[in-house]
């Protein structure tokens, strides 16, 4: 865990741009001021056009880097079903997303700072290295790295083709005992000591602890608060605090 003992260098994510339309989602606005990096929805899950450039702009506004988010064509379940695909059509569809998301960048002067899968996407890409090669493919392309489970086929399959790969932590999601997440249909509350106590605890031991009690030892250089938890701007300003920060 010595890649983490600088909490100064340990950014905290965000999942954003998941509104459609004229219905919003998430926290956006609130939680920008307090991230250092968003992960955009690319309109596959969720999100639009529209979302696309307001969540770009905001970012700009703040200085937020940008990432693409690219999901399963999932919009009713919020891409969190799996779905049967190739490593050939895992390319297709995230070199797809990303390509949008990239035109609103350029609108924005903003570079691609990464890529990240959304939910379901995210769970099979990290248990299968064929399927997750088609991801890696795209962010070679670009020059980027992955943000994904460390020890996974995330971290596995990036660096054994010469891509950067950034580990996460999460604070509002469970882990198995395998060290995967579990992916909640819809997202509930997450108490905000408990995310800093979460935090806190990683970050002197290396250990967090699974549903069923097992202790997993977490790499991480980014801690994820998703944007569409009910109270993901407490949440955020916790775990803040526990790395340290002011604000």
């Amino acid at each position: 865990m010595d890649d983490v003992q600088n909490n100064s260098n340990i950014t905290i994510n965000s999942d954003m741009g998941e509104s459609l339309g004229i219905h919003s989602f998430g926290n956006d606005v609130a939680l920008m001021k307090l991230i250092d990096v968003a992960n955009v929805a690319c309109g596959f899950h969720s999100g639009d056009p529209d979302a696309m450039d307001t969540t770009v702009a905001l970012a700009k506004e703040h200085g937020v880097l940008v990432g693409a988010h690219p999901g399963l064509p999932d919009l009713v379940g919020f891409g969190r079903r799996e779905m049967k695909l190739t490593p050939e059509e895992v390319e297709s569809l995230i070199r797809y997303q990303v390509g949008a998301l990239v035109g609103f960048l350029g609108k924005y002067d903003l570079p691609l700072n990464h890529i990240k899968p959304h939910g379901s996407l995210f769970g099979m890409l990290a248990r299968d290295e064929a399927l997750m090669q088609g991801a890696v493919n795209v962010a070679r392309s670009y020059g980027v790295p992955l943000f994904g489970i460390a020890g996974s086929a995330h971290q596995t399959v990036a660096e054994r083709n010469g891509v950067g790969f950034v580990g996460e932590l999460y604070v509002d999601l469970d882990y198995n005992a395998e060290g995967g997440l579990i992916i909640l249909r819809r997202p509930e509350e997450t108490n905000p000591d408990n995310a800093a106590a979460r935090v806190r605890r990683v970050l002197e031991d290396g250990a967090v602890l699974a549903t069923d009690g097992t202790i997993l030892n977490i790499s991480f250089d980014s801690i994820c608060v998703h944007s569409d938890a009910p109270n993901s701007p407490a949440v955020a300003l916790a775990v803040g605090g526990a790395l340290g920060r002011t604000t």
